[in-house]
């Protein structure tokens, strides 16, 4: 009789495979890394990997949905109740120090080069993206609504440069080995703060001549 496969053990094993996959990524490159390498980092025996991942193409779609998760989480985790300003400062915050992890940042930019090259994976992360967008666009409208944010921006364009503003650290993490994140929180803070905060009433101009 065969034996059932344990679902818990069987996720575990397969998020320590996916692990090992983006170290090696990292330091690699997509297709640097072979399949043995991917197993030894994971502390498996080789061929392993297929039981998991058919494809190295499945590994990436993996990633991508793994950040798709973590991202609706993160928009999920917000007080609705909460300032939109302080909103969008706190997921700027959490994702520039996520993001400008140096593992993770060269893994970013290498996945970013097979996107260009695969249309699959690019459109893979152009789900993610356009579900980002969307989010962050939700939140700023509620801000607008509630008199929080800048009512004359463009939303769906300011989401956009929110967006663009956080990602652009991922190269600086990676060209830059000293470069601290944490060490430009309040920089960040200002930049969104200055951008999204409601315009004062401009004063009427005029009057009686003397």
């Amino acid at each position: 009789m065969a034996r059932t496969a344990d679902p818990q053990r069987h996720e575990a094993k397969r998020r320590e495979m996916l692990h090992a996959a983006r170290k090696c990524f990292a330091e690699k490159g997509f297709h640097s890394t072979s399949t043995a390498e991917i197993c030894r980092m994971a502390g498996m025996s080789p061929g392993n990997l297929f039981h998991y991942f058919p494809t190295k193409d499945a590994i990436i779609q993996a990633i991508a949905e793994q950040d798709r998760r973590e991202t609706a989480q993160l928009f999920a985790s917000l007080d609705p109740e909460e300032d939109a300003i302080a909103s969008v400062i706190n997921l700027a915050e959490q994702t520039m120090l996520h993001l400008t992890d140096p593992l993770y940042a060269k893994l970013s930019l290498e996945l970013a080069a097979e996107a260009m090259r695969n249309p699959a994976i690019a459109e893979m992360f152009a789900v993610n993206d356009r579900e980002s967008s969307q989010a962050l666009t939700a939140l700023l409208r509620r801000g607008v609504e509630r008199g929080e944010i800048d009512s004359g921006l463009d939303l769906d364009r300011s989401a956009l440069w929110l967006i663009a503003l956080v990602e652009g650290a991922i190269g600086r993490a990676a060209m830059d080995p000293g470069f601290d994140a944490g060490a430009h929180i309040d920089t960040l803070t200002k930049l969104i703060s200055r951008f999204l905060a409601p315009r004062a009433p401009q004063a009427a101009h005029g009057g009686h001549a003397g």
